[in-house]
């Protein structure tokens, strides 16, 4: 009886299997903004491949570039004033980076809540108090945190060049809301920052270079990449001493292999091998 059950409840099973498999599919909905959709543009970074370095000037035009303009919305809440000598400042220079905000304290008197000058030790501070303070002042939108957005961000600094250079007039067929912004290289299309470079020259660049809004962006993103990987060097290096090293031994192995079974593989004439 016990196996009349099973074998029934296995027939059902099977005729279930095979009456799904025969069922047509539903036809595929096709994403509405997919045909306006832009993959972000090919850009070369010095950092790239697996002996690419980060150029320290590109990173202190990039830090210029979002000292002056990105600050005013984005934070950059996991990288310290003293993190800046990876970029080649000075101790003077990340002092008198650091005097020029003010971060929350505590007076040691009165228990009250005030701000000090900004430390070396300090985290850079961000524009708003809280996330609330910066949707008041953004329309709702809450601007993401610069520290890590190149790594969270597929094609990390291609696609934030590709972003902040992307605006454009919408299609005729696309309806901007009131208060957004039309930008292709963004997954909803509609983003709520307004263009962060508006135009050349937005900035000076202390060494000379020209700040077209190309040149402003792809510094930015280098910037950025360090800020979200600045041990990226250190793993380089690391990894390809390693990749050499492994290389070394797998030669020196091998040749170890024939010395050692030289005499067994091809045995002198008058010998026999040991069994």
């Amino acid at each position: 009886m016990v196996r009349l059950i099973a074998f029934g409840v296995g027939i059902v099973f099977c005729v279930a299997l095979l009456f799904g498999a025969i069922q047509p599919r539903d036809a595929l909905v096709a994403d509405p903004i997919a045909k306006y959709h832009l993959a972000p543009r090919e850009i070369s970074f010095h950092s790239d491949g697996i002996t690419g370095t980060y150029d320290r000037g590109q990173l202190q035009r990039g830090f210029q570039v979002y000292k002056e303009v990105c600050s005013a919305c984005h934070s950059l809440k996991r990288v310290a004033y003293r993190n800046l000598a990876d970029l080649g400042f000075n101790a003077a220079q990340i002092k008198a980076l650091a005097k020029d905000a003010e971060v929350p304290s505590i007076d040691d008197k009165t228990g009250e809540v005030s701000t000090r000058k900004a430390l070396p030790s300090d985290k850079i501070p961000g524009p708003y108090a809280n996330d609330q303070a910066a949707r008041a002042a953004n329309n709702n939108a809450l601007p993401p945190d610069f520290s890590l957005l190149a790594k969270a961000r597929e094609e990390g600094p291609r696609y934030i060049v590709s972003l902040v250079t992307g605006y454009k007039d919408a299609p005729k067929d696309w309806t901007v809301p009131d208060g957004l912004y039309y930008n292709p290289y963004f997954r909803s299309l509609n983003i709520a920052m307004p263009p962060p470079l508006a135009a050349d020259d937005q900035v000076t660049y202390a060494d000379g270079t020209k700040a077209t809004k190309e040149q402003m962006a792809e510094d930015v993103a280098a910037f950025m990449t360090w800020a979200a990987e600045p041990k990226l060097e250190d793993r380089k290096r690391t990894g390809l001493g390693a990749v050499i090293f492994l290389i070394i031994l797998t030669g020196l192995g091998y040749l170890s292999y024939q010395r050692v079974w030289a005499d067994i593989k091809h045995p002198k004439a008058g010998t026999v091998p040991a069994e």
